[in-house]
């Protein structure tokens, strides 16, 4: 084994298990060891039932909370100090190629931090979190971030 080969770092394997169960029309339940279950249906403009959860939701959500939570673990490594953080996303879903899918999906951050903190290192911790979010890196969708940055 060459010297290159021995300093490669080794990265753990994870696997995320769920389960899904039919109870009528298009809806059903979402449910993961340990954790609630969900009622889920397609969205009502695919004859889902108004008011439950749909894929559309949880993908534009997963891109959404993934981003946050990249963005705090980079923000608390480089200490910079969060007040809070809020977030809304809007998912543009398309019918192209002749299938349905989400080509863009744009995340909508209000960050507030300490007055003194460098508005150039958020920002830059913004970038680290898109360019680093597994979700992200795992989707052929368009992600974009459009912060609102507030220094307190």
């Amino acid at each position: 084994m060459g010297a290159a080969e021995q300093t490669k770092p080794k990265y753990r394997v994870f696997t995320y298990k769920t389960h899904t169960s039919w109870t009528e029309g298009q809806s059903g339940t979402l449910s993961a060891e340990g954790k609630p279950v969900l009622k889920i249906t397609s969205p009502p403009e695919f004859r889902g039932e108004p008011g439950m959860w749909t894929p559309e939701d949880m993908f534009v959500g997963a891109v959404e909370v993934c981003h946050m939570a990249t963005f705090l673990a980079f923000a608390s490594k480089k200490r910079i100090p969060i007040v809070s953080y809020r977030s809304h996303a809007n998912g543009v879903l398309e019918f192209v190629d002749g299938d349905y899918r989400f080509t863009r999906i744009v995340i909508f951050p209000t960050i507030v931090v300490g007055a003194t903190t460098s508005e150039t290192d958020v920002h830059a911790t913004l970038r680290d979190a898109q360019r680093h979010c597994l979700v992200t890196n795992s989707i052929a969708s368009i992600v974009e971030v459009n912060p609102t940055l507030i220094m307190e």
